[in-house]
């Protein structure tokens, strides 16, 4: 790949479009914005009062949250996040004491994750809420088949190493719901996280197998050194970081290589 290819291709398109030197935590922002999630209209001249809409919208759910004492001022954000999403979606407990649910559960990773990329409280919710909204149902078929598909490209990257998970019994027990479910949130630090939920964003969850895909590839030697299915997904659940940027470039070199150039590759 050119060198500019391999740049976060936001960076690329901004400065195509006229806008050199954007913060990568602000053009994250308004990408994640744009019509894709559905957040503002198409039209321009609407955005200004749509936004006050969301922000009106934002602090109405907000103070019946706190009428009802289901958050304080000392709850954290991401729970506020999660609460306000769960009244919105008519999914709100009777308690706060309640156990969360496993969706629950992947919202605040979700959540956690997202809060490092946008500074915007107001926007950061309407960003988490569109995203969770796309993966539950946008791509909620497509998810559960994500397993099979890793698979299926394991297989014709590195078979030894399939066959080696296979005899270990890992295959099953491969950290799934972390890596297809939230999307690599707490897995990978947000500035690998943030290109591969570009990818998302734009139209394809595919995208999530070929991360696993490659962080299987770059742990090779640890993973074959292992012969305990728990022993293995416990690695792979807290992999290094230092090698993220690199597992997430060569994970869309597989994209590439195995999709073309796909707009929308479900």
């Amino acid at each position: 790949m050119t060198e500019e290819s391999q740049r976060n291709f936001r960076s690329v398109y901004y400065e195509k479009v006229g806008f050199r030197g954007v913060e990568e935590k602000k053009s994250l922002e308004i990408l994640l914005k744009d019509d894709r999630l559905g957040i503002l209209p198409p039209h321009h001249e609407s955005h200004a009062q749509v936004t006050m809409y969301r922000k009106d919208q934002y602090c109405d759910v907000l103070h019946a949250l706190k009428v009802i004492r289901f958050i304080s001022d000392a709850t954290p954000q991401v729970e506020v996040y999660l609460r306000m999403y769960q009244l919105e979606s008519g999914k709100l407990p009777r308690s706060p004491s309640f156990p969360l649910e496993p969706e629950d559960e992947v919202f605040l990773a979700i959540a956690k994750a997202m809060e490092e990329m946008v500074e915007d409280s107001v926007d950061c919710y309407w960003i988490i809420r569109c995203f969770v909204n796309q993966l539950n149902n946008k791509y909620r078929d497509s998810l559960p088949q994500l397993p099979k598909v890793l698979e299926q490209y394991l297989n014709m990257e590195d078979s030894r190493l399939l066959s080696h998970l296979k005899t270990c019994s890992a295959m099953p027990k491969l950290p799934y719901d972390l890596w297809f479910r939230r999307c690599f949130a707490g897995c990978l630090p947000e500035s690998s996280l943030q290109r591969v939920w570009d990818k998302v964003v734009s139209g394809s969850c595919k995208i999530l197998v070929f991360v696993a895909v490659e962080i299987l590839l770059t742990f090779k030697i640890k993973v074959m050194a292992l012969n305990n299915a728990d022993k293995i997904t416990k690695f792979l659940e807290n992999i290094p970081q230092d090698s993220s940027d690199a597992i997430v470039s060569k994970a869309i070199d597989l994209w590439h290589k195995h999709c073309g150039t796909p707009v929308h590759s479900a």
